[in-house]
């Protein structure tokens, strides 16, 4: 019963517009007065053991990083390169969509930042070009999970600290099906685009066109080949990795593209404190919250529940892949990460699945929920952007949502999908 008032609770406070981080802290505070079962202290307690692990500090440098690519040339250049491989196809702006989200995911990690990123420029060419803007909106959102699935990943990171797990083999597994989200929302752009009749480049295809396009583009690749290559190669920790990457693109965008101002600078910066911010306010109100849900013995409550389906594989993993669809739609990605996360890995683990594959399966499914109302923060920036109706903007996302679902369900069914690459790369 002490659950379920939790929840309503919750779910009441976010109806009538307050801040997720706010209900999530305001929650345990009313508790503890009310009951007196605890110190008030306790809150921000909590709140500091939630944000106190060392993995999360590569988490500004990661949106820094992201901040000054966006600030010089990269963003027209990744563009440009995409439209290169993929424009010329039916549908060819939501293929360059899709594209750019792929080569931002290795930049930033952010899904939000992708959102704000190709949706900005992206969205209004798009309704120019004749989408409409329902569908340009959720194209742009739902593709833009995709930053936080392919490396680097904020959510990985995240999800790391929470469950002591390598974020090198998190992000190692994560490329495969970060990748096949990508190709499967390509596939059914095109069918949806042959459709309705929209745009296509009477551009022929050129390869060297292309090979212009990734020369031009190629000091951009560089950030997510040094990331990849220091943190799976076992020659920086993430937060190195991060640091790194950051200095790295200070230096493509200062020096080689010459095209970042002091004023850009400053900018990035600000940007990278607000969105940190952000981050790391819904990440310590998640502390206060997952304690209280503990007291209560929700956590244990859904655990013993879960394992009770162990011995089905089948029926587990639909239970399973159900219940983070269910609580996606109520939090955030990163609390709903650090709440439940290191949870559902461990009964994932009691019924035989890997810890590193069930905890991507954690991650897609939780970034998923960064796309459902009511609270689905890429949902709502892509409309906004779009000036579409979010209902509407909602019933164009389900083919695409459908793919994540799908996918999530393949990477249970075949293990390689998620464990090749860290085996391969011996990180377990």
């Amino acid at each position: 019963m002490d659950s379920l008032l939790l929840c309503a609770g919750l779910i009441v406070l976010i109806l009538v517009g307050a801040p997720i981080a706010l209900a999530m802290i305001l929650l345990p505070a009313i508790y503890i007065l009310a009951t007196g079962e605890a110190p008030l202290l306790t809150v921000p307690h909590q709140m500091y053991e939630a944000v106190a692990k060392y993995p999360l500090v590569a988490i500004p440098f990661f949106i820094l990083t992201g901040e000054l690519m966006n600030s010089s040339v990269v963003t027209e250049r990744i563009l440009e390169l995409s439209r290169a491989i993929v424009g010329r196809l039916r549908g060819g702006l939501a293929q360059v969509n899709v594209v750019s989200s792929m080569f931002f995911a290795g930049m930033n990690g952010s899904a939000v930042a992708d959102t704000a990123t190709v949706g900005t420029v992206l969205i209004p060419a798009m309704t120019r070009s004749g989408y409409s803007p329902e569908f340009s909106a959720a194209l742009t959102a739902v593709a833009s999970t995709i930053g936080g699935i392919i490396p680097p990943s904020i959510a990985m990171i995240i999800l790391a600290s929470a469950a002591n797990l390598s974020v090198g083999a998190l992000f190692a597994g994560g490329i495969l099906p970060g990748v096949l989200i990508g190709l499967m929302m390509l596939a059914v752009t095109y069918w949806i685009a042959v459709r309705r009749a929209y745009e296509r480049s009477d551009e022929p295809f050129s390869f060297a066109r292309v090979v212009r396009a990734f020369w031009r583009a190629s000091g951009a690749m560089v950030i997510p080949l040094v990331l990849l290559g220091g943190i799976l190669g076992g020659f920086f920790s993430s937060v190195e990795a991060g640091a790194i990457t950051a200095a790295a693109a200070f230096l493509v965008g200062g020096v080689l593209y010459r095209s970042l101002t002091a004023a850009e600078v400053i900018g990035a910066f600000t940007r990278t404190v607000r969105l940190s911010a952000s981050v790391f306010i819904v990440l310590a109100a998640s502390g206060p919250f997952g304690w209280l849900l503990a007291k209560f013995g929700t956590i244990a409550m859904l655990e013993h529940w879960l394992a009770g389906f162990v011995a089905s594989p089948v029926l587990f993993v639909i239970v399973l892949v159900g219940l983070i669809l269910l609580i996606g739609t109520f939090l955030d990605a990163p609390a709903n990460i650090i709440i439940f996360g290191p949870m559902l890995v461990a009964v994932s683990a009691t019924a035989g699945f890997p810890p590193v594959q069930a905890a991507l399966v954690v991650v897609v499914g939780f970034l998923l929920g960064m796309v459902t109302p009511p609270v689905g923060a890429c949902y709502f920036l892509a409309s906004f952007i779009a000036q579409a109706k979010p209902e509407r903007v909602a019933i164009e996302m389900v083919p695409y949502m459908l793919i994540e679902v799908v996918v999530l369900f393949f990477m249970f069914a075949v293990p390689a999908l998620t464990l090749a690459l860290p085996h391969a790369l011996g990180l377990g």
